[in-house]
């Protein structure tokens, strides 16, 4: 099971998302190749994709759509799954006008927004006063437990089987999920 991870990101935000979705696919027993999509054309031989951007405004980059409008046919007929990363704060978080469109186009098993992070000493000027001006929150609002419950639900999904093994460590328990050592048939629900 080969699952591509692509991902926009303009400060790197979206791109800690992306590597957590990809290593949390990994521990399931998944063959997850991570991408920039500013830096990737074309792409072929995956059986199931998660695509997400930064939000800026409300909308996905202009990376993200064009990727995914290059690779139409390559998405369309495989399982996908949609994530956007931001905006931050206590608000509500709004699906991205893009993914929404998006969404219209393809079949999407799912699309999740996540908190997001602003760092001030990343931001361009601009950046920093229409952060000032919609009173966003500095920080690191990512919720990693969200994001690697998300992943397992995408590895689940995908018929990966897994099997939990719990381990003591000092008197402490801990969990992990690990791949099973007989894959289903082709490994893909569609």
């Amino acid at each position: 099971m080969k699952v591509l991870v692509a991902y926009a990101s303009k400060h790197g935000g979206t791109r800690g998302i992306a590597t957590r979705i990809a290593e949390s696919l990994g521990a399931a027993g998944v063959d997850a190749q991570l991408i920039d999509m500013a830096q990737t054309e074309l792409v072929a031989g995956f059986d199931a994709a998660v695509v997400g951007s930064a939000v800026y405004m409300g909308r996905w980059m202009k990376e993200a759509t064009a990727f995914v409008r290059r690779n139409r046919s390559a998405l369309g007929d495989r399982p996908l799954w949609l994530f956007s990363s931001g905006p931050v704060g206590p608000q509500p978080l709004p699906e991205a006008k893009d993914a929404a469109e998006l969404r219209s186009l393809f079949t999407v098993v799912d699309h999740r927004t996540f908190d997001g992070v602003i760092d001030s000493g990343t931001l361009s000027l601009a950046e920093r006063l229409i952060v000032r001006t919609v009173k966003a929150p500095n920080g690191d609002f990512r919720d990693w437990e969200e994001i690697d419950s998300w992943a397992g639900s995408i590895a689940q999904a995908l018929n990966v089987p897994t099997t939990v093994e719990r381990h003591h460590v000092d008197g402490y328990s801990t969990m992990r999920r690990c791949a099973s050592a007989s894959p289903a048939a082709d490994g893909v629900t569609r």
